[in-house]
């Protein structure tokens, strides 16, 4: 036991260490997340209903990052630490801690209070196209929502203790217990209650997720009572902290509003076929871009505050290649085999085919911006390591309104041009099938994010890299590996998918699993052909241990 607590106690060594052995951490929890999203595949499938569920997390979301968020663990932990004796509690952090609590707890219910009574004005904005009946559960299912930014908001405040004594271990089984309560929501709760009991499973799951974060709180000696702050003044400076941060989640929130709204006027179950191909696009991005821009963060910050402008580039140039790295390689997997991947995780019960098909679409078109949204998180970093905030502020709105624009001129094209809506149909294979016009949201999204990568890229080889070499040799190394590596795994599923079919799950796995790692050797080889500097480092993070590395956990960004 002393060992395993070792893990999550050890300082870490290096950027790669630290972001693999989080990535690790981050698997366990998706890997959970993709449990949940079959679990909600097979007993429900896309449909009506579950269009509800989905569109009424977008309220709650956007309480929770526009309010808890302002609070958030980065901002807090300097206030906290500085009022402590070294590693003892005194009085007055326990005091500006029970300060913050009672502001945001008070805050945060009283705008889900609000929200609550006017839930069915909101309904007509969120999910316009719903019919009537569709509206009113779209209303109750919003509702039972709203205790979820309640709860996860404490959560995330509570977090600040279990981050400042290292409770790494705690802090990253929250987010699994939060799956843990959708799942009982959805194996236990839906069969008694129908799609509400979904809805009392994310209220579960936060509850969950607050509970052990409360109670290792208490234990280091941070309980809490509500008491008013008689001077605002340090919560002000938490909260102008947090803002641009929270202004960056807000847009996204907003431009995923819009495209609810858009879809609910679509096929019934094209908001399900959004999320579920965003959800499992999001995987590698959690793994890959979010692990090595938060690992790099604290690196970064130090380099700035020190004055050494070469150790800042170094590890920021190290981290974005290493994004670059393992980004293109998953992207053309994604696509190759997208099919088998979606029917392996998704495939079974209510989930169709047709569903099938039309997800792993969306998937395809999702997976050409992972690495875009990962380089973004690392890049924006740069800038907040700076101190200067109002650069990725300004490129995050510019391209959230561009992902608005893009998604009413998609679905418009679509309709209107039968060239353009055959030629993406034909190239994704989902020509034959109803519903396809959803994939003009995926494709808004993604091509919004990839040019907020390119503005932000443009901006730091100015601001910050100057001549210095960036990204441009792991990016055609890795790319032509890539692109091999797609060939490969083509080339082996057309030879294997005659000799395993694809009616099992054992033969759409087999046939998936086995034609990617014949794709990923081809890469392998080709990378060390290339003398790939990430892929020496990578064989080095292996042998020195990366396990007993500090582990760096993200913070939870939505609902």
């Amino acid at each position: 036991m002393e060992k395993i607590f070792r893990i999550f106690s050890k300082e870490y060594r290096n950027i790669n260490s630290a972001a693999i052995l989080m990535g690790a951490f981050t698997l366990l929890s998706q890997v959970l997340a993709l449990f949940r999203d079959r679990s909600i595949a097979h007993y429900i499938g896309p449909s009506a209903g579950l269009d509800a569920y989905y569109a009424a997390f977008r309220l709650p979301d956007l309480i929770f990052i526009s309010i808890a968020s302002l609070a958030s663990i980065t901002a807090l932990l300097p206030f906290i630490s500085a009022k402590m004796d070294g590693e003892k509690v005194t009085p007055e952090s326990k005091q500006f801690f029970s300060h913050i609590l009672t502001v945001f707890l008070i805050l945060l219910i009283g705008v889900s209070l609000i929200i609550f009574i006017f839930m069915p004005e909101f309904a007509s904005l969120i999910a316009p196209g719903f019919a009537p009946a569709l509206k009113a559960k779209f209303v109750l299912l919003s509702r039972i929502m709203l205790l979820s930014p309640i709860l996860m908001g404490l959560s995330n405040l509570f977090g600040t203790v279990t981050q400042l004594f290292r409770k790494f271990f705690i802090y990253s089984l929250s987010p699994v217990l939060y799956n843990v309560g959708i799942i009982i929501g959805v194996i236990f709760l839906y069969p008694i209650f129908g799609i509400e009991g979904l809805a009392i499973g994310v209220a579960l799951g936060a509850f969950f997720h607050v509970a052990i974060q409360a109670i290792t709180s208490f234990k280091e000696g941070f309980t809490f009572r509500l008491s008013w702050p008689g001077d605002f003044a340090e919560i002000k400076r938490v909260v102008l902290v947090s803002i641009p941060r929270t202004l960056g989640l807000a847009f996204n929130n907003i431009s995923l509003i819009v495209i609810v709204a858009l879809a609910s006027f679509l096929q019934s179950g094209s908001i399900s076929i959004f999320n579920f191909s965003f959800n499992l696009q999001s995987v590698p991005l959690n793994i890959i871009g979010i692990s090595y821009a938060v690992a790099a963060f604290p690196t970064l910050v130090k380099s700035v505050t020190s004055g050494n402008s070469s150790e800042f580039k170094q590890y920021l140039a190290s981290s974005a290649r290493a994004i670059v790295f393992w980004s293109l390689p998953v992207t053309f997997l994604f696509i190759v085999l997208r099919a088998q991947i979606v029917r392996v995780i998704l495939g079974s019960g209510s989930f169709s085919w047709n569903d099938t098909r039309l997800v792993a679409a969306g998937l395809a078109i999702f997976a050409t911006s992972v690495l875009a949204q990962g380089m973004t998180a690392l890049l924006s970093r740069a800038y907040y390591a700076h101190g200067e905030t109002k650069r990725p502020v300004v490129i995050n709105l510019i391209c959230s309104a561009l992902i608005i624009v893009l998604s009413f001129a998609f679905t418009y094209a679509f309709k209107a041009l039968p060239a353009f809506a055959d030629f993406l149909t034909s190239i994704l294979k989902v020509s034959d099938i109803p519903g396809t016009e959803v994939l003009m949201l995926p494709l808004a999204y993604a091509v919004g994010t990839i040019l907020n990568f390119i503005l932000h890229w443009i901006y730091v080889k100015r601001d910050f890299m100057q001549s210095e070499p960036f990204i441009s040799r792991t990016f055609w190394q890795s790319f032509a590996a890539s692109l091999l590596l797609g060939v490969g795994s083509y080339i082996s599923l057309n030879i294997l998918s005659p000799i395993f079919g694809t009616v099992t799950f054992v033969g759409v796995f087999l046939q998936g699993f086995i034609s990617g790692v014949f794709g990923i050797l081809v890469a392998i080889a080709v990378l060390y052909l290339l003398k790939n500097q990430e892929l020496a480092e990578l064989w080095l993070a292996l042998k020195t241990k990366f396990w007993r590395s500090k582990v760096l956990v993200p913070q939870q960004e939505e609902l």
